[in-house]
């Protein structure tokens, strides 16, 4: 049978087809159980070690390899003996990565033969030459031709999976040639006949054989529909029967007795009239109803059918929780659950008071943006409890599969709704909050786009009408309170972002983290590992000696992991010795947690010429960066090592050019650069390090190395540069502040254009070092350098 791709014509016209450059050295691709044609498309899926080797360095030139074919499937590491003889010419069109390997979209270009082997490892490398089609269109073969193109038609016109258009292509199809690979290409044989066509050479020969194929599959074809009238014909008497079997039912009921099967369909249009649909909907599921009862319950559609119909029943229609909010319980059952986080609730408060002034407000969506464990799911849980809605939380992370929130269609095997018709039907209210966890994390591939479908969600003038596939009906989703969270918002895809309102956490300084501990942590762990009040003291000492030496992170989570460690010691303690009280002090940590994990870095690197200390922003909180340069005798060559990216890199390359146009000014020998190589590497070498915001360091880290002058160690830095020496504005202003706070730093310079960010810093964290402001290079060398003014303080 011919097979055109679900519906899509696979091929290439040769005519339109770009000339291609043939390579003599080519590298082969063994693949099993098909055969691909010039001028066709083809999907191969990868999985091999050697052929993802040969694929990625193809992908990295011309993208032409060769394919040929195994004569044997099961054989895992074939040699050219193990391949049919002749092979096809493709290009790599697309490639996608996939769990197991990559999926790539192969163009048949034309047939060769291999002339010489060149290696059979890592993969298979040959010369190869390209073959040709022998002989003439004479009258004989233009009417096989003909033949085949009419047999073609015919196989179009009965099968009905096949669309019509096929037969409109197969008709223009002038050339000859690639009217036989198309249509070798989609017949249903085995690969050792497509291999033999694909060797033929001779045109006549050739049609011989695909008319020959093509001709046995039309006869199947049309005994496959022979078979399927007779099967119509039972059917049709099978549908008689069961119209006697109804009036038999009809009898029954008129008798009193009711088979099992009656009732339950009389259960399901009770609890139809009962559910609360709308009309439009409880029309459609009575349509459904009477579809069922007309099925014997042993069909494959009865299941289907009936597990469509129970969603529908179970859905909350028209059941709606009753909004308590209280703005004076809301607020403290927030300061119970979250220390600090002023703005954000702040924030909560105005949005919770709107919904209570007007119940039917539709919007906004909040998103929770900050690095792990500061609290974000918790916000959404304290504001469910604050509001008395059902909380459902449903995490995105890892999600590709676009069904995963529209559901699959019915069609489909081991079908279900969609997770937000789930969390729904779980939740028992058309209102609950649901809290859309990790959104930044979603992923897209060939199954879908979630985030496209996601769109609709949380639209408030669209998710009125949501549509899940499976459901296949409109569900109203404009009651529902969502909320996301995610770590970096640069991850979100814009249209998602401009339908949500987003409040940024950042960080807890360590003053912070020492009051969760105190007035959550502890209290929460004593509990959990079974001990009582009062079996064990944390004293503020031991605390900080964990936060500071055995953490680092923006948020509470190992921190918490810690505390529990220290627990479980004093309880497997209590557990062998019997009752005991224990005390946590600052010098005796190391007892229950072993060694410190984490030491000062800015004490370790001390004053070293060309050591610059950056700030920097990560998905997990702000932190510091050191910046080292070294000089070396050379020719004036920079080298940057550190695993940088290229807007690092460019940085540097800046923060060099504006040194070298004004080392009259830096006092620095214009030879220099001709007599010396300068060497730049930031360390942790195995972390990917990009952006513009270390511009400013990078520069402090030259003009120290180049006038032999350390900087202090506990003065931080951040900021972009230009080529004129303009200091601009950087993002993370905040959470680099905090994480400055945590290292140490004393002193820190920001660009003065970012001197309204110090708004949302926590007044700890300013009043803990010196925050000053630069507008140009000039200032910053001014400041390490006394020569020209100095920089403003804040």
């Amino acid at each position: 049978m011919i097979n055109f791709n679900d519906g899509t014509l696979s091929f290439v016209n040769k005519e339109t087809e770009e000339q291609t450059q043939i390579p003599s050295d080519l590298s082969i691709l063994a693949i099993r159980n098909t055969v691909i044609f010039p001028s066709t498309v083809f999907p191969l899926s990868i999985g091999r070690e050697s052929s993802l080797k040969l694929i990625d360095e193809t992908m990295t030139g011309d993208r032409l390899l060769g394919c040929m074919y195994q004569k044997d499937p099961e054989t895992e590491n074939p040699g050219f003996t193990d391949l049919y003889p002749v092979g096809t010419l493709c290009r790599i069109l697309k490639m996608i990565q996939v769990p197991n390997g990559k999926t790539v979209l192969l163009q048949g270009i034309d047939r060769f033969s291999v002339t010489e082997v060149l290696s059979e490892e890592p993969y298979l490398k040959a010369k190869i030459k390209i073959l040709t089609i022998e002989g003439e269109v004479d009258l004989a073969t233009e009417a096989m031709i003909n033949s085949i193109k009419q047999n073609a038609i015919k196989m179009v016109n009965i099968v009905p999976s096949i669309p019509d258009e096929a037969a409109i292509v197969i008709q223009n199809i002038e050339d000859p040639r690639t009217l036989l690979d198309m249509i070798s290409a989609n017949l249903n044989i085995t690969v050792k006949e497509r291999a033999a066509i694909l060797a033929q050479s001779d045109l006549k020969k050739k049609c011989e054989r695909v008319n020959e194929a093509l001709t046995r599959e039309l006869e199947k074809v049309e005994l496959s529909n022979k078979i399927t009238d007779e099967v119509k014909s039972t059917i049709d008497k099978s549908q008689r029967e069961f119209f006697l079997r109804e009036q038999m039912k009809a009898i029954q009921k008129e008798l009193g007795d009711v088979d099992e099967l009656s009732r339950e369909i009389e259960e399901l249009r009770e609890k139809v009239q009962k559910s609360g649909m709308p009309g439009d909907i409880k029309k459609t599921a009575e349509e459904n109803i009477s579809r069922l009862s007309r099925l014997n319950p042993a069909s494959p559609e009865y299941p289907m059918l009936r597990n469509h119909l129970d969603l529908m029943i179970e859905l909350p229609w028209g059941i709606y929780s009753k909004d308590s909010i209280d703005i004076n319980k809301a607020q403290k059952i927030l300061d119970e659950d979250h220390y600090d986080l002023k703005s954000i609730k702040e924030r909560i408060l105005e949005y919770l008071s709107v919904r209570m002034l007007n119940e039917n407000i539709k919007g906004p969506i909040l998103c929770f943006i900050g690095p792990p464990g500061v609290g974000k799911t918790s916000l959404g849980q304290s504001i469910a409890r604050a509001t008395g809605r059902e909380f459902i939380r449903m995490s995105l992370g890892g999600i590709h599969d676009e069904a995963e929130i529209r559901g699959h269609r019915r069609t489909y095997i081991g079908a279900l709704p969609g997770r937000i018709i789930q969390g729904i039907k779980k939740a028992g209210s058309q209102n609950p909050l649901f809290m859309l966890d990790e959104i930044d994390k979603v992923g897209a591939d060939f199954r879908g786009d979630p985030t496209s479908a996601l769109l609709e969600v949380l639209d408030p003038q669209q998710n009125n009408t949501f549509e899940d596939n499976y459901l296949g009906v409109p569900f109203d989703l404009s009651g529902v309170m969502f909320i996301c969270t995610g770590n970096q918002i640069g991850s979100i895809p814009s249209p998602l972002l401009d339908r949500m309102e987003v409040l940024q956490l950042a960080g807890y300084t360590i003053e912070e983290k020492l009051h969760i501990s105190q007035r959550y942590l502890v209290q929460r762990q004593i509990a959990e590992n079974g001990l009582k009040k009062g079996q064990i003291r944390f004293s503020e000492g031991a605390l900080r000696v964990i936060i500071d030496s055995y953490t680092r992170e923006a948020g509470v989570r190992n921190l918490e992991r810690e505390i529990a460690n220290v627990c479980r010691v004093a309880a497997k303690k209590i557990a062998m010795n019997g009752a005991q009280r224990f005390s946590v002090t600052k010098d005796n940590v190391p007892d229950y947690l072993g060694p410190e994990k984490f030491f000062s870095e800015t004490v370790q690197r001390g004053n070293v010429p060309g050591v610059a200390v950056g700030l920097a922003w990560t998905p997990v909180g702000g932190t510091i960066l050191f910046i080292e340069t070294s000089k070396m005798k050379g020719n004036g060559k920079l080298l940057l090592t550190g695993k940088l990216g290229d807007m690092m890199k460019e940085s540097a390359q800046a923060a060099l050019s504006y040194i070298r146009s004004k080392s009259e000014v830096f006092n620095i020998d214009e030879n220099f650069f001709k007599k010396y190589d300068l060497h730049i590497h930031i360390p942790a070498g195995a972390i990917p390090k990009d952006g513009p915001s270390a511009g400013v360091a990078l520069f402090s880290s030259l003009l120290s190395i180049l006038k032999n002058k350390a900087l202090p160690y506990n003065i931080a830095m951040t900021g972009e540069i230009s080529l004129r020496g303009i200091v601009l504005p950087v993002g993370g202003i905040k959470e680099k502040l905090v994480g400055a706070k945590n290292a140490g730093i004393k002193t820190v310079l920001i660009p003065s254009k970012n001197e309204k960010d110090l708004y949302d810093v926590p007044a700890e964290v300013k009043s803990s070092m010196e925050i000053r402001t630069i507008e140009s290079l000039d200032e910053v060398a001014g400041y390490f350098f006394p020569k020209t003014k100095d920089v403003k303080k804040k």
